[in-house]
């Protein structure tokens, strides 16, 4: 491991995304935090420099990245390709976060309340999209992650999922319901 002299691993009890979360921002004592899901992979061995870089740099409070599938095929590539560009034209007015890759400044993370655990949908996205505009950054570059996603709920799915969180960013009561979001999750892991 690349950083196994530099980390400090724990695997704590969690829950939903955004208890397990919580929990391991408060173990955390550095000024920055990274949120990145399971599947993701950090190929890009200078990704976390520059990351640290840039939020320093231009002292932001959240930055994320793009997204990539490389072992996924065409509707993998688009339905991700897609996503990127909706969040880098987002970004310039209304930027969001996936918690796939989410840096966050601790003091900020933590003046925020953090990640709202009485969200059961998007709980990353309702957090990323408080900071504001000039705190926001989206580095160059990517991670990696599979196309598990779209082959347990299908690419329609995940698309109006998608869509409707769009639809629904200022009607926060939305995200407090499941979208039978961990139904089918859990439902395509039971077969």
């Amino acid at each position: 491991m690349l950083f196994a002299d530099q980390l400090r691993i724990s695997i704590i009890p969690g829950g939903l995304p955004a208890v397990g979360r919580n929990r391991g921002a408060r173990l955390a004592e550095t000024p920055y935090v990274l949120f990145i899901d399971a599947d993701i992979e950090l190929a890009d061995t200078t990704l976390l420099r520059r990351a640290m870089e840039t939020v320093k740099r231009r002292r932001l409070h959240c930055l994320t990245t793009n997204i990539r599938c490389p072992e996924g095929g065409l509707m993998d590539h688009l339905m991700f390709a897609g996503s990127n560009l909706v969040q880098r034209v987002a970004s310039w007015g209304a930027p969001f976060a996936t918690g796939m890759f989410m840096l966050f400044s601790r003091a900020k993370f933590q003046e925020l309340g953090g990640f709202d655990e009485r969200a059961l949908y998007a709980e990353d996205y309702l957090l990323s999209k408080q900071v504001k505009v000039r705190r926001f950054g989206i580095l160059r570059g990517h991670v990696r992650t599979t196309n598990r996603r779209f082959k347990r709920m299908g690419y329609r799915k995940i698309a109006a999922m998608f869509l409707n969180t769009a639809l629904h960013s200022f009607d926060y009561k939305y995200f407090l319901r499941d979208q039978n979001y961990w139904r089918e999750v859990s439902s395509t892991e039971a077969n």
